[in-house]
């Protein structure tokens, strides 16, 4: 579960970040931040999601947003993913798991058969003020990029109102048909 929601101030964090950074959230306020999370390094749809964020990040940069990556994988084999890619973005290793905890993106999923923990690929858009503004989850990686560039600049949504609860009706009942008791129609009762 998550322990943030649009709306709500993120708690700071701080993450060590590809190019020998350590990235600190207090550090980018008065940038919007594009902090997505996704599975793992090298894999199809990660490299897709990766390649999509690089190709548009002078778009982002345009609107003064920074895009974070971010994984459980080593800064290793973030460096190697990035260097593969040419991505022009950090990538934030969260080995011990408190980001993706705090975010709510460590989940059950099904491999090959297995149920194992893992990262369900979300993206979360923090304002420049430090609040969480959007959040896309389950995230489909065909045009996600572009869906959260178009976010930047359109107006922040409103939060979701909970639903209100009516009482529920008791349903109707159809009254039952009365049965004699000892008597078989005439029909059925056995006549020679």
């Amino acid at each position: 579960m998550s322990k943030i929601a649009p709306g709500k101030k993120v708690p700071d964090f701080s993450l060590p970040a590809t190019r020998g950074k350590q990235v600190k959230l207090s550090s980018l306020q008065g940038h919007d931040v594009v902090l997505y999370f996704y599975p793992k390094d090298d894999t199809p749809g990660c490299t897709l999601e990766g390649k999509d964020f690089r190709d548009m990040h002078a778009d982002f940069r345009r609107r003064d947003a920074v895009v974070l990556g971010v994984s459980r994988d080593s800064l290793k084999s973030h460096e190697k993913f990035c260097d593969k890619y040419s991505f022009n973005f950090d990538l934030l290793s969260d080995a011990d798991e408190k980001l993706c905890k705090l975010f709510g993106v460590i989940k059950m999923k099904n491999m090959y058969g297995k149920q194992v923990r893992g990262i369900e690929r979300s993206t979360f858009l923090i304002g420049k003020d430090g609040t969480l503004r959007r959040e896309w989850r389950k995230v489909s990686v065909d045009g996600h990029a572009a869906e959260v560039l178009r976010a930047l600049d359109g107006p922040d949504p409103e939060p979701a109102k909970p639903a209100k609860t009516r009482p529920k009706k008791k349903a109707a009942s159809k009254p039952k048909a009365k049965r004699k008791v000892g008597k078989k129609p005439a029909a059925k009762r056995g006549r020679k």
